[in-house]
């Protein structure tokens, strides 16, 4: 595993960069590594951001999080970390340059523990600058901070090329694209989710699944469908969660769809949304013409907000008391009044 290599190898640059497209599996692969290093006792500190959570999506706050997770794991961090608080406990209001100084360098630096810091999807940062501040800051600071691995996920956006392209870290830095990467491989990696599709059936007691399921033709069918894209097999799964339905009866309606996706894109992701769309209004009384108009203004906020919006936030916004999430998933999440 190239990235296994990357981290066990003091001689290979400071920082792997995990470049990819919408839906390749970043974020995935990032929430997979950190939980194999933190169970090795290998991970320092982590950050996902989301452009969907404020406070996941606000660059300010990333290294004032990284140092409490750092001092939270390394007594000797902590310690210097207190004595720079104890010297300036204001620093979390500083600039970025000064935050990294302070609150990051200089307690790595005394204590010289080797480490691993995640940072998942940087692009999701709301970063007005036309490079990443954060990467900014780290070109500035990588030299300095010894014994240190950086492993950094982001879609290949321009203020994330831009930064990566600063020389300090161009130079130290590992890339790998992950839409280029073998589609065979690809597949493979998707493969595993079947692992994840035996474990769901567990949590039904009446289930009665004497053969093997899912079936080796039912995920390769769905790897054809995912086409690569670990999105798509990433709502797949949660569709098969549903706690209303039976596990292969919601399977089965994903892999009866048409394999024709010549109209709706090359991961299939449309009719898999418009199946879920479709499943969530089953059962519900139409008939009282209250429902579709409630539905359209509930669907419409939600495709047309800015920000995606709470299911509370949706109740405020719309100004209904009663509203239900009835499926949620990254990209789509459906919503309805409950009557």
């Amino acid at each position: 595993m190239e990235i296994e290599y990357w981290l066990t190898d003091q001689a290979d640059q400071g920082i792997f960069r995990l470049n990819g497209l919408a839906g390749t599996g970043k974020s995935a692969i990032a929430q997979t590594f950190a939980e194999i290093v933190f169970a090795e006792g290998r991970l320092g500190a982590s950050f996902f951001c989301s452009r969907d959570f404020g406070g996941r999506s606000n660059p300010w706050v990333i290294l004032p999080t990284l140092a409490f997770q750092l001092a939270s794991r390394y007594p000797p961090f902590q310690k210097e970390l207190v004595q720079v608080l104890r010297m300036d406990y204001n620093v979390g209001q500083q600039s970025l340059s000064s935050q990294m100084e302070k609150l990051i360098v200089h307690p790595l630096r005394a204590i010289g523990t080797p480490t691993l810091i995640i940072i998942d999807a940087l692009d999701e940062c709301k970063d007005e600058e036309p490079t990443s501040s954060i990467l900014l800051v780290l070109s500035q600071y990588i030299s300095e901070i010894p014994n240190i691995k950086l492993f950094i996920t982001a879609r290949p956006e321009p203020q994330i090329r831009s930064g990566f392209g600063l020389g300090t870290l161009q130079s130290t830095t590992r890339v790998l694209k992950l839409h280029e990467v073998d589609p065979e491989a690809v597949d493979s990696d998707i493969k595993c989710f079947q692992v994840k599709l035996t474990e769901i059936t567990k949590k039904w007691s009446d289930c009665d699944m004497t053969e093997e399921w899912p079936s080796s033709s039912d995920i390769d069918i769905l790897c054809r469908k995912a086409a690569g894209f670990f999105t798509y097999a990433s709502a797949v799964i949660k569709f098969v969660m549903s706690v209303n339905h039976a596990p292969a009866e919601q399977l089965e309606e994903i892999t009866s769809l048409p394999q024709d996706t010549s109209y709706e894109g090359g991961s299939g992701l449309d009719i898999l949304y418009t199946q879920v769309l479709e499943q969530a209004v089953k059962g519900v009384n139409v008939d009282d013409g209250k429902f579709y108009p409630h539905f359209r203004t509930v669907l419409g906020a939600v495709l047309l907000v800015f920000n995606p919006l709470s299911v509370q936030g949706l109740s405020d916004l719309l100004q209904m008391s009663r509203i239900s999430c009835h499926g949620c998933m990254r990209g789509l999440t459906v919503v309805g009044p409950e009557e």
